[in-house]
């Protein structure tokens, strides 16, 4: 997140819980059968739990995950896990408190470790940590990363940092993620563009297309790799 902040999306260009459920039905008529909700931070969009009760009741969906930072996981876990959560991600990028609250701006890691443990006892299962290794990234953090997990039953995967406006991106370690060859996925934003890669330019307006025809084209204009994209930030199209 830049320091400086950021330009807030206006209220009227966020996709309603309507059309994110309509949009998600018509994904998986298509064949899509996973979904996962990222950001931003998804638990601090108002009535998240019922988003999810509602997704997670599509005929045809068959694993709904989140990715959060973990801050506000204790208070939402088990009532995600009613709704029909299947999984968590955790954003986790180091365990050193202060520097901790360095990389989130404000962040108290202590709400992350209190959020994993509520993770487990609500069954949202297996949990997997992100790390992104960041540049100043020590091995000594890392070692000691790996054997929190560990000791956690929690499935690290290392995350190289990335640049859209210069294409500089790698396949996630113990992931699957920036693997062009085998990437099936897509993406619809908070305000309704649809992207076949988080590295390419292309995207498709759900508002004016539909979310049948921008899907369509969205699936047709997947590239077989990923080049560069300079119209969007990782904080408002998602990691």
């Amino acid at each position: 997140m830049p320091e400086e902040g950021i330009d807030l999306m206006a209220h009227e260009d966020v996709l309603s819980f309507e059309q994110i459920v309509s949009f998600v039905e018509e994904a998986v008529k298509t064949g899509i059968t996973k979904v996962r909700l990222t950001g931003g931070e998804p638990l601090v969009r108002k009535g998240i739990i019922e988003l999810v009760r509602q997704i997670a009741k599509i005929d045809g969906l068959e694993d709904l995950g989140l990715t959060t930072n973990g801050i506000l996981l204790e208070k939402y876990a088990a009532d995600l896990a009613q709704a029909g959560l299947n999984r968590v991600n955790i954003s986790l990028d180091t365990l050193i408190p202060q520097k901790y609250r360095k990389i989130t701006r404000c962040g108290d890691i202590n709400d992350v470790f209190k959020g994993i443990d509520a993770a487990k006892k609500a069954g949202l299962t297996p949990i997997k940590i992100n790390c992104v290794r960041m540049p100043d990234s020590s091995e000594t953090e890392l070692i000691a990363l790996k054997a929190f997990c560990k000791d956690n039953n929690l499935n690290l995967r290392f995350i190289r940092q990335m640049d859209l406006e210069s294409g500089d991106f790698s396949i996630v370690e113990g992931g699957e993620g920036g693997n062009c060859k085998i990437c099936n996925r897509i993406r619809l934003t908070a305000n309704g563009k649809v992207k076949p890669c988080l590295f390419n330019q292309n995207e498709f307006d759900v508002k004016e297309l539909g979310a049948k025809n921008a899907i369509k084209k969205t699936i047709e204009s997947k590239p077989e790799q990923g080049s560069k994209n300079k119209i969007g930030k990782f904080y408002n199209i998602g990691g």
